[in-house]
């Protein structure tokens, strides 16, 4: 693949992350030095449902609350509503699950409060010198390759599918051209394919998410979409890979921060790098430079990202991921409102860093 010239300005836009920059703070071709950005914050979020019920007969509410968690840093997380509650693991991931009764007129908040300190995670080496071969992770991680390597649905449609005719005949193009077996180049391959290949876009229905192959199809998607095409194209070739939800932060330019939910995937290369082998790819991020959108946003998940879910391979976890929350009425008089909440409070800049990218591949925040 020839490489593109850098020039003196290019401006990213990470879905909704206006203060994280693309800019070059330097021309020259290495090192390649990236404007300075917020590196590690903290801040504390609200999020959940308030549930107001008015009216007479009885009622019940069931929520499954995601308790989050950061790549690295800490977090703090509490209830919203101290009652009626457990921590349940289902699916591999930690859930704040309320099972509520009543026939009362009232109002809950149900949700998690979180003190939360973020640092921004990259995999420092970008030539893949410690990655597996595609054919090494099936024979030393089994387990990773069973769970992540098929095709998941939501019950509904098909999301997440390697074996579209498509699909595979892309993947193995990738593969064929990249002419190695070493599982991060190769998903790092396909991770430029997908982004001079598709492009971010808000879907028209609110809540609807797009199969793999409809993706492909389109050439556009949110960030839902986009990461299961991602997935779709890596499982294709052999490379395990899962989705990834959760919140990404935002400040506008009168410094208010808010939280949106957002979505991403990671790849599986081996143990020896990123978090015990896994990569997290951001696939939503906008940028016409294929070598920006590398160097930002592959093996990178920044100090905005929030996770709540964690896909577990299963078409339960898919479900699952997708779900919120429900309740039952037992009389023509009762009536529930729901009103999802997301609050960003306390923001603070505790350290800001440029990314500095050299010329034997390794990268750093300096």
């Amino acid at each position: 693949m020839k490489d593109k010239k850098l020039i003196l300005i290019i401006t990213i836009v990470l879905l909704f992350v206006p203060i994280f920059s693309g800019c070059l703070d330097s021309f020259l071709d290495f090192p390649t030095t990236y404007e300075s950005h917020p590196t590690k914050i903290s801040y504390t979020i609200r999020y959940g449902y308030i549930v107001t019920c008015t009216g007479t007969g009885k009622y019940e509410i069931t929520y499954d609350c995601d308790i989050p968690e950061v790549l690295r840093g800490t977090h703090s997380p509490h209830p919203l509503y101290n009652q009626s509650f457990e921590v349940i693991t289902p699916v591999n991931n930690s859930f704040l699950h309320w099972n509520i009764s009543g026939d009362d007129e009232t109002t809950y908040e149900l949700g998690i409060t979180a003190g939360v300190v973020a640092e921004s995670f990259l995999e420092s080496d970008l030539s893949g010198s410690d990655a597996l071969a595609v054919q090494e992770i099936k024979s030393f991680y089994p387990t990773i390759s069973k769970k992540y390597l098929h095709m998941q649905s939501n019950g509904s449609a098909l999301l997440i599918d390697p074996t579209n005719s498509n699909i595979k005949l892309i993947a193995q193009n990738v593969f064929d051209m990249a002419e190695t077996n070493n599982s991060f180049l190769l998903a790092k391959e396909l991770f430029i394919w997908f982004k001079e290949n598709t492009r971010y876009q808000i879907h028209n229905s609110k809540g609807s998410v797009q199969p793999a192959a409809v993706t492909l199809q389109k050439k556009t998607g949110d960030c839902d979409d986009l990461s299961f095409l991602y997935i779709s194209l890596c499982r294709a070739v052999g490379i395990p890979a899962r989705f990834i939800r959760g919140y990404l932060l935002s400040e506008d330019n009168a410094g208010d921060v808010s939280a949106t939910p957002h979505a991403w995937s990671e790849v599986f290369v081996g143990g020896l790098m990123g978090n015990n082998g896994w990569i997290p790819v951001e696939c939503a991020c906008d940028c016409d430079d294929t070598n920006v959108n590398v160097n930002q946003n592959f093996g990178v998940e920044n100090a905005f990202h929030l996770r709540l879910f964690v896909d577990d391979g299963s078409n339960e976890s898919m479900n699952t991921s997708l779900s919120g929350i429900s309740y039952v009425t037992y009389g023509q008089k009762r009536t529930i409102k729901l009103q999802s909440f997301t609050e960003v409070e306390d923001y603070e800049k505790i350290e800001s860093k440029k990314l500095v990218v050299t010329k034997d591949n390794q990268r750093s925040y300096q």
